[in-house]
């Protein structure tokens, strides 16, 4: 792979991981990243400009004199309870700024682009199977600043010679397999995460929200993904838009879901360690089960995920954690 890449968001987790298999690719890459949230020991690959996606003078240099190619967009803000307390933050970040990318794309003709979106697009999700048909009803600010992000690029894909893949995460967990990237996001929500410092000893303690869902064990259900096999399906994204594919939408997770208690078992089996976990009680627009139907993805890219495996994820974001200074 030998052409011009953007990656905006490069040094954060999912982004550092995508430019980690870009970079044994071959990809010629540039990371824009401020380091709000990232680091640059985590940017294995490529030329850094470090620097705010507010600065349209800077961002639009660099896909002009670095003759760019192709975006892959992970600049953005992600925490679902901060969204519902700080709206604007996120329709500013994760809308307004994906719009003036948009924007200096079609005018520098960038014709490729990848967009991180999510499942929070879904909502509370329609039974807890998602297709990517699925009624769209985002419940918090953040699911409907990517939502309405996802509305741009479709309407400019229309109207331009410009083609995008959306990618829906479902929930992305794990570490590189090989130890050479990892989630290193201070103050991070994400379930594996806070249960691998709990086992690393970071943390004294952690909390389960619900109790008394309908499921298999009362807790909340959800589609893990490695983040190695996410960070797969963008090189056949953007493989499948360099041989001129047309726009399109895909679900990115396994099929299949874990309970948050069944997580929590994994990552004490695997860390041989007994934290202290409390019961707590539901937190407002959680939603039940979140399972991810995904098979448009394989046809449609010939994504073959290889890291399906609970244990592997825990065992991966544990080996990590210990790691993490």
């Amino acid at each position: 792979m030998k052409q011009k890449i953007l990656v905006t968001g490069g040094a954060g987790y999912i982004g550092s991981h995508v430019v980690n298999l870009l970079g044994k690719a071959g990809a010629d890459i540039v990371v824009y990243d401020n380091l709000s949230t990232g680091r640059k020991a985590s940017i294995l690959y490529g030329k850094h400009v470090q620097d705010n996606l507010e600065n349209l003078e800077v961002l639009d240099r660099v896909l002009r004199d670095e003759k760019i190619e192709a975006v892959l967009h992970f600049a953005g803000s992600i925490v679902v309870p901060e969204s519902v307390s700080e709206p604007i933050k996120y329709y500013n970040n994760n809308t307004v700024n994906s719009l003036n990318l948009i924007d200096l794309c079609v005018k520098n003709k960038v014709k490729n682009f990848i967009f991180s979106s999510t499942a929070a697009v879904y909502g509370m999700g329609d039974g807890g199977k998602c297709f990517e048909e699925t009624e769209l009803n985002p419940i918090n600010p953040y699911g409907r600043s990517k939502l309405m992000t996802e509305n741009m690029l479709e309407d400019v894909s229309k109207a331009r010679d410009f083609n995008y893949v959306a990618l829906r995460y479902f929930n992305v967990a794990g570490a590189n397999v090989d130890g050479l990237v990892g989630q290193c996001t201070p103050n991070a929500t994400h379930l594996i995460k806070i249960a691998s410092e709990c086992a690393s000893g970071k943390r004294n303690r952690m909390s389960i929200f619900g109790t008394d869902y309908d499921t298999s064990d009362g807790t909340c259900v959800r589609d893990y993904i490695h983040v190695d096999d996410l960070a797969q399906a963008h090189l056949d994204a953007l493989a499948y838009l360099f041989k001129g594919g047309k726009s399109q939408v895909l679900n990115c997770g396994y099929g299949h879901g874990y309970t948050v208690k069944e997580v929590i078992a994994a990552v004490k089996k695997v860390s041989g360690v007994d934290f202290p976990v409390e019961l707590a009680g539901r937190r407002p627009g959680d939603a039940i089960n979140l399972i991810s139907v995904a098979e448009k993805i394989r046809t449609v890219l010939g994504w073959k995920p290889k890291h399906d495996d609970l244990e592997l994820i825990v065992r991966t974001a544990f080996e990590w954690e210990k790691k993490l200074k």
